[in-house]
């Protein structure tokens, strides 16, 4: 019986396969470097120079809508959500005694007017009045004159000369007054018109306050906006200053971003910076620039600040309000948002030329209303139509001092 060749054997075994399972190991390891090196490129180079949050809300003007005088409420013109443009009446409150002090100061005007006319016709007699006495000064004096020659010569008695005297003398006192008259008159009127006299003008102001007072009965809105906080209702008696109800004009909204304090070190005024709501998701991509870093941490301006040099301290990374404007309107326009809304901010750092702080002061307003600018001009119209009613029948020359 014959034995096999041991080394025969093992030249005849199949040698093993290699194993596929290690090969996909090295693969994914080669895999992970290269994402690793392709993330660390990243991040150097576009990665580290963003910040963002999601503590971040939508924030607006809320204007406030408020009366200037008391009034008892008669109707409302607008309810929570309504769009109002700058001028739409929201209010209108009883106007009855407002009416009645107007048609008051309107008469008071008129005869004030009148009264002031009659002043500068007071002059006018006081004039004449002392042309008058100088004629009868005069004559009295070339009267004692007269007789004094002739006493000389004793064709008259001293008696008669003492009476000539006498007219004299009264004739002087009588042009003294006169002409003091005359002087405490023309105090009344010198470098006046009676458009401009001071009893017109206080008057005037009373007829000015009067019709305000009457105008603003109708409680108009400051800004274009919708309506939001309505608490007014009909048949209530308000006083000034009572909150009625708010506009919030939603086209200039604005973000309040709260950023962590070692997020700020790379943060410049205009940088870009991109915005998404939580209401919208991450398809609407909202295009903002940073308006403003805040002066000081949240914490800092709440009601009880906190007092870090009393008892156990425990350190707390700060965060502080960056104001983001947003730059494109159109986007406002086709999605709509609304205050206190959610968002996520993130900041380009790439550019960092610009300041951390604001470097100018403001030039011109950065909010504004002119609706009431109207109300003053009418009330002046009113003014002028009642003080030309009452002079048109003045003389030739009270009108040349007009």
């Amino acid at each position: 019986m014959s034995s096999q060749n041991p080394v025969t054997a093992d030249a005849t075994a199949v040698p093993p396969k290699k194993s596929r399972r290690g090969l996909l190991l090295r693969l994914l390891a080669g895999v992970l470097v290269l994402v690793a090196i392709a993330w660390g490129l990243w991040y150097y180079f576009d990665g580290r120079w963003y910040e963002g949050t999601d503590d971040a809300y939508v924030n607006g003007n809320i204007v406030q809508v408020t009366p200037q005088v008391p009034g008892t409420v008669v109707t409302i013109g607008a309810d929570d959500g309504d769009l109002v443009h700058a001028g739409d009446v929201l209010v209108t409150l009883d106007r009855a005694n407002t009416e009645v002090a107007l048609a008051e100061a309107k008469a008071n005007l008129g005869s004030t007017v009148r009264r002031v006319r009659g002043l500068y016709s007071t002059v006018s007699g006081a004039q004449a009045d002392v042309a008058v006495r100088k004629v009868a000064l005069d004559k009295a004096r070339a009267d004692y004159n007269r007789r004094r020659d002739l006493a000389k010569s004793g064709a008259i008695s001293s008696e008669e000369l003492s009476h000539a005297l006498d007219a004299l003398n009264s004739a002087q006192s009588a042009m003294t007054t006169a002409e003091q008259q005359l002087q405490t008159n023309k105090v009344l009127v010198d470098d006046t018109v009676v458009a401009s006299h001071p009893d017109v003008m206080a008057a005037a102001a009373r007829l000015r306050q009067a019709y305000l007072d009457n105008l603003r009965t109708t409680i108009i809105a400051p800004v274009d906006g919708y309506v939001a906080k309505r608490s007014v209702q009909l048949g209530q008696r308000i006083a000034v200053g009572a909150p009625l109800m708010a506009v919030v004009p939603l086209h200039q909204v604005w973000i309040d971003a709260n950023f962590k304090e070692t997020q700020l070190t790379h943060m410049r005024l205009g940088q870009p910076v991109e915005v998404t709501a939580d209401v919208y998701g991450g398809s609407v991509k909202y295009k903002g620039t940073v308006e403003s870093l805040g002066v000081g941490t949240g914490s800092a301006f709440s009601l009880l600040p906190a007092q870090n040099a009393t008892g156990n301290w425990i350190k707390i990374v700060q965060r502080v309000p960056v104001r983001i404007f947003f730059t494109d309107p159109k986007q406002l326009d086709e999605h709509p948002l609304r205050i206190g809304l959610s968002t996520d901010v993130e900041v380009s750092l790439h550019d960092q030329s610009g300041p951390m702080l604001a470097q100018k002061a403001p030039t011109s307003p950065a909010f504004n209303t002119d609706v009431y600018t109207k109300q003053l001009t009418q009330a002046n119209g009113v003014i002028d139509q009642i003080i030309h009613a009452n002079t048109a029948g003045s003389s030739a020359a009270d009108a040349s001092k007009q």
